[in-house]
C-alpha cells in the first residue's frame, strides 16, 4: 500500500510537482518579454518621448526569440508588432471606425516578420550588425507595403530628442534606426557575453555595438546644431481650430474656413498695430478649405479678401472638389492641395499631396472594408498628384509635405532637392481627437529638420502647430488642442544639403541590403547544422 511521506507537508512540493510547473512557468516569460519589448518601442514615441527606451526595446525582442523555431519566434514577433502598433496607432480608428484593425493587421505582420528571422543571425558572429541590418530591412518594407507604405512606426521617429538624432543628417531616418536598432542588439550580446566563459573580446565588441550610434552621433551634433548666417524670413502659422473634434468637423466647412479667416485677419490687425512682426509668408494647414475655393466664388472671395488685408502670400490647404463624366461617373477624384495665394491676383502656385493616406484619404480592399465599419462610406477615394512639392511663395521657396507625407523619406528629400529652402507639415489632426497623433508627427518633423538642414513649420487645424528650427529644436508652439493660434516666427532659409540629401535612398538600400545577406548565411549555417 502507497502511504504519503509524512514529512512531505513540512517540505512543501515534491521536486517533480516543481519540475512540471517550471516549465510552465518559463514558458510565460516569453510571451510576457515580447508584450514588454512592443511597449517599450511605443513609449520612445512622442507625447512620452523616452527615446532609450527604443534600444531597451529592441534588445528584449532578440532576447526573447534568439534560440527559438523559426515559428515561435514569429509567433512572439506578433506579440510585439500587437504591442507596438496598437497603441501608437490606435487614433488611426478615430477615422473609419473599426476598419482600422485591417491596417493594424497587416502592420503586425510586417513587424512579426523580421522579428521572425531574427534567430537566423543570433548566431552569426558579429550577430548585433546583422540584427540592426534586418531590422532596418524590415522597415525599407514598411515604407513601401502594405496599402504602398504605412512607416509611421520608424525607430527613428522616436529619437528627435536622443543621441542618435543627428545621424539622420549623415544617412536620413534609415541610419538612425538602424544605430538604435545595433545598441539595442548590442545591449543583448553584452549581458550574453558577461555570462560566457571567455568575456573578453565578446564584450569588447558588444560595448562597440551599444556605443557606436551615440558616439558617432553625439560626434556629429556640433555641425548639426551651427547657427549658420544667411537670409531668414518671418513666417506665420495660422490653427484656426474647428468647432468640434471628430469627424463631424467635414460638415462644418465652412465654419472651419471662417476660423482661419478670421484668425488671419487678427494677425493683420496685430501686425499694423505693432502687436507683433509682420510676417512675410502665411500658411494655413490642410483642409483649412474643405470648400473648392477654385469652384465656390464665396469661398474664394474669402480668401482673397483676408490675402490682401495680410498683404502677403497665404498658403491655403484646400480640398478640390472631382471631377465627373456625362454620366456621372468619377473620373478625377478630389484632390488634396496647397495653393500658394497672392495678394491682389488670387491663386498661384499648386501642390497635390501624392502620398495619400490608406483608410482616410482612400480606402483600400473597399470590398473587405464595407464589411467590417459601416464608416467606409463616407470616404470618396482622393486622386494622388505628383511632383517634388516646391512653391515659389514670397520670398521662399516652400517644401510642402503634406501632413502623412512626413513619414515617407521620398516626398521630404524630393522637395529639398526640388529647391526647397524652408519645409512646411500643413496638417488636419482635427480628426483623429485629442489622440497622440499630433505629437507623433511633431517628432517626425523635427526628425526632418536634422536630415535635411531645413527648419519646418506646421500649421495645424486644431494643434499642435509648432516651428521647428533646423537643428531639430521646439522655436516654438501651440498650446492645448482644439484651441485657436496663430505663430509668427522668424526661420531661416537654407540652401545647404546635408550628407543625408546627397546620398539619398543609398545607406537604406546598403543596411537592407545586408540583412538580407545576414539571413541567406544564417539560413545555411542552420541547414549544415542540422544536417
Amino acid at each position: 500500500m502507497l502511504t504519503a511521506d509524512p514529512g512531505s507537508e513540512r517540505r512543501g512540493p515534491s521536486r517533480d510537482l516543481l519540475e512540471r510547473r517550471a516549465p510552465s512557468l518559463r514558458s510565460w516569460l516569453r510571451p510576457v518579454g515580447a508584450v514588454v519589448a512592443g511597449l517599450l518601442l511605443y513609449v520612445a514615441f512622442p507625447p512620452f518621448g523616452a527615446w532609450w527606451a527604443a534600444p531597451l526595446g529592441i534588445a528584449l525582442v532578440v532576447a526573447v526569440v534568439d534560440g527559438r523555431r523559426l515559428r515561435t519566434a514569429g509567433g512572439l514577433g506578433l506579440l510585439v508588432g500587437l504591442a507596438y502598433q496598437w497603441p501608437l496607432l490606435h487614433w488611426t480608428g478615430e477615422y473609419v471606425g473599426a476598419v482600422w484593425f485591417l491596417l493594424l493587421a497587416a502592420l503586425t505582420v510586417v513587424v512579426a516578420v523580421p522579428v521572425a528571422l531574427l534567430p537566423l543571425v543570433t548566431r552569426l558572429p558579429g550577430a548585433p550588425l546583422w540584427a540592426a541590418c534586418l531590422w532596418t530591412a524590415g522597415e525599407a518594407v514598411i515604407e513601401r507595403w502594405p496599402f504602398a507604405g504605412f512607416p509611421w512606426a520608424k525607430l527613428a521617429f522616436g529619437q528627435p530628442g536622443g543621441p542618435f538624432a543627428s545621424l539622420a543628417s549623415l544617412g536620413g531616418a534609415p541610419l538612425v534606426t538602424f544605430a538604435v536598432a545595433l545598441s539595442g542588439a548590442g545591449l543583448w550580446a553584452l549581458v550574453v557575453a558577461l555570462r560566457g566563459p571567455r568575456r573578453g573580446p565578446a564584450v569588447a565588441g558588444a560595448l562597440v555595438a551599444v556605443l557606436l550610434g551615440p558616439v558617432v552621433g553625439l560626434a556629429a551634433w556640433p555641425s548639426v546644431a551651427a547657427d549658420t548666417p544667411g537670409p531668414t524670413v518671418t513666417v506665420a502659422a495660422v490653427q484656426g481650430n474647428v468647432p468640434r473634434a471628430g469627424l463631424d468637423f467635414n460638415a462644418q466647412r465652412r465654419a472651419v474656413l471662417d476660423n482661419h479667416v478670421a484668425q488671419t485677419r487678427r494677425l493683420a490687425e496685430d501686425a499694423r498695430a505693432g502687436r507683433t512682426p509682420r510676417p512675410d509668408l502665411v500658411i494655413w494647414p490642410e483642409n483649412s478649405s474643405d470648400i473648392d475655393p477654385l469652384r465656390n466664388a464665396d469661398a474664394g472671395a474669402a480668401i482673397q479678401a483676408v490675402t490682401d488685408e495680410v498683404g502677403v502670400p497665404v498658403v491655403v490647404g484646400a480640398v478640390l472638389s472631382g471631377t465627373r463624366g456625362a454620366d456621372g461617373t468619377l473620373v478625377q477624384g478630389p484632390r488634396n492641395t496647397a495653393i500658394v495665394w497672392l495678394p491682389g491676383t488670387g491663386p498661384a502656385a499648386t501642390y497635390t499631396k501624392r502620398h495619400i493616406l490608406p483608410f482616410g484619404e482612400y480606402i483600400p480592399l473597399r470590398a473587405i472594408a464595407e464589411q467590417v465599419s459601416p464608416l467606409v462610406d463616407r470616404v470618396v477615394d482622393f486622386e494622388p498628384g505628383t511632383g517634388s512639392g516646391v512653391l515659389p511663395a514670397g520670398p521662399a521657396r516652400l517644401g510642402v509635405v503634406t501632413c502623412y507625407e512626413v513619414v515617407f523619406d521620398d516626398a521630404v528629400r524630393d522637395a529639398v532637392r526640388g529647391g526647397a529652402d524652408l519645409l512646411t507639415v500643413p496638417t488636419n489632426n482635427a480628426t483623429f481627437g485629442y489622440s497622440d497623433m499630433t505629437y507623433q508627427q511633431q517628432g517626425m518633423s523635427r526628425l526632418r529638420a536634422i536630415e535635411h538642414d531645413r527648419a519646418v513649420v506646421i500649421a495645424a487645424t486644431s494643434g499642435q502647430s509648432a516651428v521647428v528650427a533646423p537643428d531639430g529644436t521646439l522655436q516654438a508652439r501651440t498650446g492645448a488642442l482644439f484651441t485657436p493660434g496663430v505663430l509668427v516666427e522668424r526661420v531661416p532659409l537654407r540652401t545647404t544639403t546635408t550628407l543625408a540629401t546627397r546620398v539619398g535612398p543609398a545607406p537604406e538600400w546598403v543596411l537592407a541590403a545586408l540583412g538580407v545577406g545576414a539571413i541567406v548565411a544564417g539560413a545555411v549555417r542552420r541547414r549544415r547544422g542540422s544536417a
